[in-house]
């Protein structure tokens, strides 16, 4: 249980003046009609038929949602489908064959373009492949490969023959892979020889090759040809080249395994709250029908667009926003393999602009970076064919909100900031960009048909302004189903902490802080372990780290906890500033103001540490645990995750260690 007594302010971080979607916006959108949540409330579950009508099902379902046995709830039951088939196969017999698919974007500034037909060839001929290989139905393949083509084509192929996929993010140890491929009981893995990057080739297979030895069954693995000559590899026993393996299935067609709607699509494999990686199941109805929905519904997308998710397939995110959601609709999703300043800090402006994107979805880390590096990137390129900017992975606090409205969106794009996570498959919370107004720091209400409440101690609703407990009322289609490890394990995760069973009562925890306002806006604080203890009271991380960055020339800000001498906890902060903004004593002194005025003296840090920029993982994300390793002195842990290594030192030689 967590001690919530003396947890931070009991009000949100403040969110900025509400903004109205542009009449031009919602004249053209989606969803307009403001009706849109009574309906879902007065009609629910039957409301979600909307969502499963964006598919095509080879035997019609008879019941939207079979509750009998809470909280292992089933979606579309009796319903059957193929998620390759819906986001390929039907695009080319609605006359849709030359629409392109996907516009993939190299490190080294490759292009390739993939039409419906070709990706419908392309996705056969590799199911056929594995099919060859011995994988049938239900079979778990593991595809370990970077964002290149053909991690989609592998995740369609497995669809298309009905073996569940289980994607691990390339920037992952041999360890990783080993234990999750142990875990998932897969036999059949797909990789590749290497990746770039940022200029450098980067050795794939080596790690692939310890994880295979520290398995006890025979893998088939399949070896993507990424760097040619740039890195020769040798193939051995039960290794097969992916382009031979095509070949030798050229021109094949494998008719779509229908699936039932609970059947598993994939699984996701993220760590749990006791260490062990936690083998998160999707299904294929209702996962598909969620993200199909959101994709219509929040980000707005129709099959004319060019669409861009920047962020990775290794992750639920690129899963949902990348593959399913907008190739169930016919659009055309962007994929990039590189990173944002490479070659140079305009790289995703120019790929913006270039292929003339009409909705851009990324991180707030990495807007705090594009502010860091100044308005000229963006300003050397038209985005003017930009409608639609979202947010996803953590949340954004109002003055990164105001810059990418601004800098990027030009004043008028809606922001959709979107509030979920890999156990809710798809958005749950945001605003719909042509109904609601938005609040710069705050996610928004809970989509229409998902009761997102925020919940003290005992499970009741908090009062307006209040700190608490983020919880989702009653089930959704796109939640995960189980765990594959178990379904003790599922309950006791997500669905005990706030649950009455004998009074069938079932809340989903989701494990962030939050608070509400009085429109029923929600403003995600961040995990509920992401506290620093100090004199008696848990400060949320990111009300701190909000104020810093409020501040002007901050950019980015991580925020840690400090066992001093005297054994309390003191306040580090890692700031990073804008370009043009020198660190001194005057930010510094910003700072300390800005904390003091909207949390109080008590938060004050005790040392503000300017850092050119903060330690990221591969896929974006801060790692607090090394600046709290540095912070106290202590030996670093794993640092093989790093996109920017060299940064843990020059932090050490900052504070002099």
């Amino acid at each position: 249980m967590v001690d919530r007594s003396g947890w931070g302010r009991d009000r949100a971080v403040p969110t900025g003046s509400p903004h109205s979607p542009p009449a031009w916006f919602t004249e053209q959108a989606n969803v307009t009609d403001s009706s849109v949540y009574e309906t879902f409330e007065t009609d629910w579950p039957a409301c979600w038929e909307r969502a499963a009508d964006l598919l095509s099902w080879d035997q019609p379902y008879d019941t939207v949602l079979n509750d009998d046995e809470p909280p292992f709830y089933e979606w579309f039951t009796g319903g059957k489908l193929n998620a390759a088939y819906n986001c390929v196969d039907r695009h080319l017999e609605s006359g849709r064959k030359n629409h392109v698919a996907i516009r993939w974007e190299g490190k080294h500034g490759e292009r390739q373009t993939y039409t419906y037909r070709d990706l419908y060839v392309e996705v056969n001929e590799f199911a056929a492949a594995l099919r060859g290989l011995g994988v049938e139905e239900d079979d778990v393949v593991t595809i370990y490969l970077p964002m290149i083509p053909e991690l989609p084509i592998a995740m369609l192929a497995c669809a298309r023959i009905g073996a569940p996929h289980s994607v691990v993010f390339a920037g992952l140890s041999a360890d990783a892979l080993a234990t999750r491929m142990d875990a998932a009981d897969s036999e059949y893995l797909v990789t590749c020889d290497g990746y770039y990057r940022r200029g450098d080739a980067f050795n794939q297979k080596t790690k692939v090759d310890n994880a295979r030895l520290a398995l006890e069954a025979d893998i088939e693995t399949v070896v993507v040809d990424r760097l040619g000559d740039d890195l020769p590899h040798v193939l051995g026993e039960n290794e097969h080249d992916y382009h031979d393996l095509r070949d030798q299935h050229a021109g094949e067609t494998v008719d779509p395994v229908a699936r039932d709607a609970e059947d598993m699509l994939f699984l996701m494999y993220t760590s749990g709250t006791t260490g062990e990686p936690k083998g998160v199941v999707h299904t294929t109805g209702g996962y598909l029908s969620h993200v199909a929905w959101t994709s219509h519904a929040v980000l707005d997308i129709e099959p004319e667009d060019t669409y861009w998710c920047a962020a990775d397939i290794g992750w639920i995110t690129g899963h949902s926003y990348i593959v399913y959601g907008p190739l169930a609709l016919g659009t055309t999703t962007v994929m990039y393999e590189g990173t944002p300043d490479y070659p140079d800090r305009d790289r995703l402006w120019e790929i913006v602009d270039r292929n003339a994107v009409d909705i851009f979805y990324t991180a707030p880390t990495a807007i705090r970076a594009f502010m860091k590096w100044g308005t000229e990137y963006p300003e050397r390129h038209d985005l003017s064919s930009l409608r639609l900017l979202g947010t996803v992975g953590e949340p954004i606090s109002p003055r990164p909100w105001r810059w990418y409205h601004e800098h990027i969106g030009g004043g008028e794009c809606p922001v959709v900031d979107t509030w979920w996570q890999t156990e809710t498959g798809a958005v749950v919370i945001s605003t719909l960009p042509g109904v609601d107004e938005m609040k710069p720091g705050a996610a928004g209400p809970g989509l229409p048909g998902i009761e997102a409440t925020v919940v003290d101690d005992t499970g009741t609703p908090v009062e307006p302004g209040e700190t608490g407990y983020l919880v989702l009322e009653q089930p959704w289609p796109g939640m995960a189903r189980t765990l594959y490890d178990g379904n003790e394990r599922y309950r006791e995760e997500y669905w005990t902490r706030f649950s009455d069973p004998d009074e069938d009562v079932w809340r989903y925890a989701s494990g962030d802080a939050a608070t509400v306002d009085d429109d029923g806006y929600i403003t995600v604080l961040g995990r509920i372990d992401d506290v620093i203890n100090v004199s008696g009271r848990r400060l949320s991380t990111m009300e701190i780290e909000s104020a810093v960055t409020d501040v002007t020339g901050v950019a980015e800000a991580a925020v840690v906890g400090r066992s001093s001498e005297t054994g309390n906890t003191e306040i580090y902060a890692y700031v990073s500033t804008e370009g043009g903004y020198d660190p001194g004593t005057s930010i510094r002194e910003a700072i300390i103001d800005s904390i003091d005025a909207t949390i109080g003296p008590i938060a004050k840090p005790s040392e503000v540490v300017f850092t050119p920029e903060l330690p990221k993982t591969r896929s974006g994300k801060i790692m607090r645990r090394l600046l709290e390793d540095i912070a106290n002195g202590a030996e670093l842990g794993d640092t093989s995750a790093l996109r920017n290594p060299e940064i843990v030192g020059e932090i050490q030689a900052e504070r002099g260690d």
